[in-house]
């Protein structure tokens, strides 16, 4: 349920009736009141009976005055308010935890980290995406923790992450661990990000390299494997780094990214298997038998570097 049913399901308990909309009309809860028959449906509004009254009051009326009252403290109570109720649930207990300073060392390793927005958004949303789409939440988090989350984007054609003396080169899939400087800089890390699958502009990057080692630092998942297949044709000797994080359900995360023929975990969803070891082979047959992926932020920079080199 979003602010907008819980605006109208109050304005329904207040005044009796509220104008019907895409989102009243399809609503599930909406839906089920009136399935029950507390609540009509005419052909512009919904319109309410007696027994919603007392149902409105038992199961909505104290968790609207809650919302509201939140809201309205933290100058969110404006028409284009869009939050889902679980979103505005866990700001509620953001505010809490940092009031009575429970969430004193989350708000510390925070700031300590550079979080980015994506990184928040895998720890307490639903996929490390879902922020993306919600900047106003994003405004409202940055607020209650008094912090700035790292912005996810760049529009530089080569996003390179700098260091004294740099050991080898990091190609990552997405921005998140540039974002985080203290481990690669301490370790002689350059990491490069490109955009994704904007990877032709990486045929220009030779003379960059300065004769370093690169290595590729991926989502494991269907399209994060196919976007090094196509880095690989454009760098040859760039090396593919062994996930150490661990796998979550495509399903329960909302992940977009879908393995094919999950039936036959042999065929390895398509993908080229010359280019990948007996123990890449190994490892993504099991995240297809899963149906789960690995996002690249869940790993551990160093100990894939470790790992590929031992």
């Amino acid at each position: 349920m979003n602010w907008i049913e819980i605006k109208a399901l109050h304005k329904l308990y207040e005044t009796g009736e509220v104008k019907l909309n895409k989102t009243i009309s399809n609503s599930p809860v909406f839906k089920n009141h009136e399935t029950a028959l507390e609540i009509e449906r005419n052909r512009k509004t919904f319109s309410r009976n007696q027994d919603f009254i007392a149902v409105y009051e038992n199961k909505y009326l104290e968790d609207y005055n809650r919302y509201t009252t939140f809201l309205d403290n933290e100058n969110l109570l404006k028409p284009q308010l869009r939050f889902e109720e679980k979103d505005i649930k866990l700001l509620i207990d953001f505010k809490e935890g940092i009031k009575d300073g429970s969430l004193k060392k989350l708000k510390a390793d925070l700031v300590k980290a550079q979080e980015s927005v994506k990184g928040f958004s895998l720890m307490f949303f639903k996929n490390e995406k879902y922020l993306d789409k919600h900047p106003t939440l994003v405004d409202a988090i940055n607020s209650i923790f008094d912090l700035k989350l790292v912005d996810n984007k760049s529009q530089q054609f080569l996003y390179v992450l700098q260091c004294y003396d740099p050991k080898l080169i990091i190609l990552c899939e997405n921005g998140n661990f540039l974002n985080r400087d203290k481990l690669p800089r301490e370790n002689g890390y350059e990491l490069w990000y490109a955009g994704g699958k904007n990877v032709p502009k990486l045929k220009y990057t030779y003379e960059l390299r300065r004769g370093l080692s690169i290595y590729y630092s991926a989502d494991w998942d269907k399209d994060g494997l196919e976007i090094y297949q196509m880095v690989k044709k454009i760098i040859p000797d760039i090396q593919l780094l062994h996930p150490d994080g661990i796998s979550r359900s495509i399903k329960d995360t909302g992940h977009i990214s879908h393995w094919k023929d999950s039936d036959n975990p042999d065929n390895l969803s398509g993908l080229i298997k010359d280019l990948y070891s007996e123990r890449d082979i190994a490892r993504i047959k099991e995240l297809i038998r899963e149906n789960h992926w690995i996002t690249e932020e869940g790993n551990n920079l160093k100990r894939m570097i470790d790992n590929n080199n031992s």
